[in-house]
C-alpha cells in the first residue's frame, strides 16, 4: 500500500512540474508595457491639472515633454522585449524530461541507499509510545537478579580462604572504603555478582556526593553483569549520573546504547555505538562487543549497514587471507602466537590481545596452554565485566570454558 501511495504522490508532483513547463502560458504585460500605460495616464493628469489651474501653461508643456520622452523610451524597450526569442515547445519538453529523470533517479536512488522495504513503518510517535510502554514494564534490579542462576568460578582454595577472611573483616569494619573496594573486586572475580553489587552499593552510599564518575559507572556495570546484561532502571539511573560527570566515558555510553536497545530504540543505540566505533581506540573493550551486535541493531533500526562500512580488514585483505594454504596459515598462526605470547609475558597488553592469544592457541589445539592463559587473564582483567565478556567468548571458542 505504501508503495502505491508513494508512486501516486510522485506522479502527481511530477505532472504539476511538467505542466508548468510545457503548457502554453498567457502573455503577461512586460515591464515596459506597464510603464507605457502609467505614462499615458500621467499625460491625462497633466491636462486635468492645467484645466484646474494647478499648473501653468509653461509647466504643463514641460511636464508633457518629460512624460513624452519617457513614453518613447518605454516603447523602445517594449519592442526590444517582443523581439527576444522564446523557448520552443521542444526545448520545454526536453527540460521537463530531464527534470523528470532526475527526480525519479534521485528519489528511488536515495531510498535504495537509505531505506529498507522489508522494515515496517516506524513513526516517531509510535516508537516513543512503544519505548514508554517497555520502560514502564521493566522489572527492578533485585527482581532481575532472582531470575539469574548463580555463576560458580573455580578458584584456588587459598584464594577462597582469603576472600572469606575479607568478608569477616568487613562485617567488623563495614565503612572501611579500601576494604569495601577489595571485597567488591574479589566477589566480582569469583562470580558472586550480587555480593559484588551490594559491596559497590555500600561504596556509593558511603561516598555519597564524593562518589566519582568511575565509582558510579563501576557500580552500574556490576548491576548489569549481575542480571546477565539486562539494564535495570536502577542501573540506567546510575549510568546517567556517571555520564553527567563524565559525558565522554565510552563504557557508560556503550551500556546506555544497550539500555536504549532494550527499550525499543535501536535507532538511538545505532547512533551511540557508531560514534564509539569512529572514536575508538580499536583496543577499547567495547569495540568488539559493538561490532558483534551492530549489524542486527542497524537492521532493527531500518538502516542498511554493510560490514565494509565498519572499521576492520578490507575485502581485499580477507580474500588474500583466504588464498593462503593450510600449511602456510598454520605457520603464520604459530609465529603470531609465539610473538604475541612473549610480548604479553614481558610487557603486558590489552584485553583484546589476551583474547586473541587464547583463540589462537585453541586453533592450534593447544588447549592446555589456552587454559593457562585464560586463568591468568582473569586475574588481570577480572574487575571489568566488559573485559571478562571478551575473554569468556575467546575461552569458549578455544573450548577451555563452558
Amino acid at each position: 500500500m505504501i508503495w502505491i501511495l508513494g508512486l501516486l504522490a510522485c506522479f502527481i508532483f511530477i505532472s504539476l512540474i511538467v505542466k508548468s513547463i510545457v503548457a502554453p502560458r498567457e502573455l503577461d504585460l512586460s515591464v515596459a508595457s506597464k510603464d507605457l500605460l502609467i505614462y499615458k495616464d500621467q499625460l491625462v493628469e497633466v491636462e486635468k491639472d492645467l484645466e484646474k489651474g494647478v499648473l501653468s501653461i509653461a509647466e504643463s508643456e514641460a511636464a508633457k515633454i518629460e512624460v513624452s520622452r519617457r513614453i518613447l523610451l518605454a516603447d523602445k524597450r517594449s519592442k526590444s522585449e517582443r523581439q527576444k526569442p522564446k523557448n520552443s515547445p521542444n526545448l520545454n519538453k526536453s527540460i521537463a524530461f530531464i527534470i523528470l529523470t532526475f527526480i525519479l533517479i534521485g528519489s528511488f536512488g536515495t531510498y535504495a541507499f537509505l531505506g529498507n522495504p522489508n522494515i515496517p513503518d516506524m513513526p516517531l510517535k509510535s516508537r516513543l509510545a512503544k519505548t514508554q510502554e517497555i520502560r514502564s514494564q521493566r522489572i527492578s534490579q533485585e527482581e532481575a537478579e532472582l531470575l539469574i542462576p548463580d555463576e560458580v568460578i573455580e578458584a584456588p582454595d587459598d584464594y577462597l580462604a582469603l576472600v572469606s577472611k575479607l568478608r569477616d573483616a568487613m562485617k567488623e569494619r563495614p565503612n572501611d572504603m579500601q576494604g569495601l573496594r577489595l571485597l567488591a573486586l574479589h566477589e566480582f572475580k569469583l562470580g558472586n555478582y550480587r555480593s559484588a553489587r551490594k559491596a559497590h552499593l555500600k561504596i556509593i552510599d558511603t561516598l555519597d556526593e564524593n562518589a566519582s564518575a568511575e565509582d558510579l559507572i563501576d557500580f552500574a556495570e556490576v548491576m548489569i553483569v549481575a542480571t546477565n546484561g539486562y539494564v535495570s532502571p536502577e542501573a540506567e539511573l546510575t549510568l546517567r549520573r556517571g555520564l553527567e560527570m563524565e559525558p565522554k566515558d565510552g563504557r557508560a555510553r556503550y551500556y546506555s546504547g544497550l539500555s536504549m536497545m532494550q527499550s525499543g530504540r535501536p535507532d538511538v543505540t545505532l547512533r551511540l555505538w557508531e560514534n564509539l566505533l569512529s572514536e575508538g581506540p580499536d583496543d577499547a573493550p567495547w569495540i568488539p562487543l559493538i561490532k558483534e551486535q551492530i549489524m542486527d541493531v542497524a537492521r532493527l533500526a531500518g538502516v542498511n549497514l554493510s560490514q565494509d562500512q565498519l572499521p576492520g580488514p578490507s575485502s581485499d585483505q580477507i580474500k588474500s587471507a583466504e588464498n593462503i594454504s593450510d600449511v602456510d596459515r598454520k605457520d603464520m598462526i604459530e609465529g603470531m602466537v609465539a610473538s604475541l605470547s612473549n610480548r604479553l609475558a614481558n610487557e603486558g597488553g590489552t584485553v583484546n590481545e589476551w583474547a586473541r592469544l587464547i583463540r589462537a592457541l585453541g586453533v592450534l589445539g593447544e588447549t592446555a596452554n589456552a587454559s593457562k592463559i585464560w586463568i591468568e587473564a582473569q586475574t588481570i582483567f577480572g574487575n571489568s565485566s566488559l573485559n571478562m565478556e571478551i575473554l569468556q567468548k575467546a575461552a569458549k571458542a578455544a573450548k577451555v570454558s563452558q
